[in-house]
């Protein structure tokens, strides 16, 4: 129950609201946790399932599309039938397709039942933040509790692949996906006893249109972002991610003359919401994309494996968990705007650091650095989440909350595509391929680090010699790409600061 504030002010959360922000917190850490920890189980069951590798691609993408494309239309549904009542039919829908995931008998059936599964989950991310939004109506109660949602995504991301080692060692591929059962059974028990309910009074119906078309327009953008990622700038990914924003536009349009929208666009003039959306997707591109590099020299340069290189990562989340605790108390005593332009300050130094490291030795830089970068990121994912979702009025706060989470995922998505194209660039350019080596295997030097580790490997016993050079010359130029890479996430990090402390400084007065 609610305690009763001083007079003028918001009432204040009681306990029950604290016990529901922990119980929304479970499926914000599952969502996160579900992405990464796909990882370390796909050699797995490629080994059981025998996908093709197209297969193995839809495997790994299906769910993250699903979540992006309808994160839109869930935010504006659970506007409609109830935010909490959506929240908890989807919670019976994820551990079901968990469970059609865990005992998946064919690749087919895998990729189906991830492809449900992001459906499922695409009901949780805007249910959770709109009843956060809804249960915490003092504004700094609200903070603390959006810096708490903000951590637990921040920590499931990192708890991906070590959790997902410590199954794999014991049970077999399916189990990774069986952590969501017991998560959504508690909040099915506690989530009708802590959450309120909230709909909007006449809501209407859907506009099944528009729903069309966001799925138009999320999808192929999303798409041909990560396609572009693989294989760099070709016709068909730059055609796909064209057309989606051909599409986009024309949704925009229809949103802008029917009566019920199915994203309201006045959002977008709301004081501080359209700033703390633009500084959340330009940071999130290069946190994204340094998080591809950072990993990837982890496992190729530094040779560790897929948990091992986990657990390094974990002081990063740690660190940006710790910074978004700490923010919105920083917010009481500074401007919001210089506590996010400060912690993005604070990232570029430590994507700075990513510059200097070496393909030998590079350890303590490496993780120095990031954990810089995620310690300076963390207010943004706390505060600018906040502006988001206070901005908006109670009615539209489910829209709100779609709009930031389908932002992090178009800028995730954009930082791997761009700073991808950008390491693959450097690599190539760099990679000096060893004298007296087979066509083949200079080809698969050229190609990448990953595929130069694979045929490196491939050589028999005698050529110990000839697969250290080729190990040697691949780090070397992987690690070129990590230095390019963290410049311009440094770059990133500074104008994304700048755009902070301006366009952020009506928003924090």
């Amino acid at each position: 129950m609610s305690v009763i504030s001083p007079v003028g002010a918001q009432p204040l959360a009681g306990r029950r609201e604290w016990a529901g922000l922990a119980v929304l917190a479970l499926p914000t850490l599952l969502i996160s946790l579900d992405q990464s920890v796909l990882f370390l189980a796909l050699p797995h069951l490629v080994e059981s399932l025998r996908p093709t590798g197209t297969q193995s691609l839809w495997i790994m993408d299906a769910y993250g599309f699903l979540i992006a494309g309808f994160l839109i239309t869930m935010g504006a549904l659970g506007n409609r039938v109830g935010r909490r009542r959506l929240l908890l039919v989807g919670a019976v829908a994820v551990a079901l397709t968990s469970l059609l995931a865990a005992y998946a008998t064919s690749a087919e059936m895998l990729i189906a039942a991830r492809a449900l599964l992001g459906v499922a989950a695409a009901t949780l991310m805007p249910s959770t933040l709109s009843l956060i939004n809804g249960m915490f109506q003092d504004p700094g109660q609200r903070g603390r509790a959006i810096a708490v949602w903000a951590g637990c995504f921040m920590a499931g991301t990192a708890l991906g692949p070590v959790v997902g080692g410590l199954l794999l060692e014991r049970f077999w591929w399916g189990s990774v996906f069986l952590l969501g059962v017991p998560v959504m059974l508690v909040l099915l028990v506690a989530g009708p006893r802590l959450l309120p309910e909230y709909k909007e009074p006449g809501g209407g119906r859907l506009d099944l249109v528009s729903v069309v078309l966001s799925l138009a327009a999320v999808l192929p953008v999303i798409h041909g972002l990560k396609e572009l990622a693989r294989h760099g700038w070709s016709v068909v990914p730059l055609l796909t991610l064209a057309g989606g924003v051909a599409v986009g536009a024309v949704f925009v349009a229809r949103q802008q003359r029917i009566d019920r929208p199915l994203l309201d666009l006045g959002l977008l003039r709301g004081r501080g919401f359209t700033a703390a959306l633009a500084v959340l997707l330009v940071s999130m591109t290069a946190t994204a994309g340094s998080y591809l590099f950072v990993t990837g020299y982890l496992q190729l340069v530094a040779g560790l494996s897929p948990m091992e290189a986990g657990l390094w990562m974990v002081p990063s989340a740690v660190a940006s968990i710790v910074a978004a605790q700490l923010a919105p108390t920083l917010a009481r005593r500074f401007p919001v705007h210089l506590v996010v332009a400060g912690g993005l300050l604070v990232a570029a130094l430590g994507y700075g650091l990513l510059v200097l490291v070496g393909p030998a030795g590079g350890m303590p830089l490496l993780v120095a650095g990031f954990v810089a970068a995620f310690l300076g990121c963390g207010p943004i994912g706390a505060l600018g989440t906040a502006l988001v979702v206070g901005s908006a009025p109670p009615e539209r706060a489910g829209s709100a909350a779609a709009l930031s989470s389908v932002c992090g995922d178009l800028g995730a998505a954009l930082g791997v595509a761009l700073l991808g194209s950008l390491g693959t660039a450097v690599y190539q350019g760099t990679v000096a391929v060893p004298e007296g080596v087979s066509p083949q295997l200079a080809e698969a030097v050229r190609n990448g680090a990953d595929t130069a580790l694979v045929a490196a490997q491939a050589l028999p016993p005698g050529a110990a010699e000839t697969a250290g050079r080729v190990l040697d010359a691949a780090r070397e130029a992987y690690t070129n790409g990590l230095n390019a890479a963290g410049a311009v996430c440094a770059v990133i990090a500074v104008a994304s600061a700048a755009i902070a402390a301006t366009t952020l400084r009506k928003a924090s007065a």
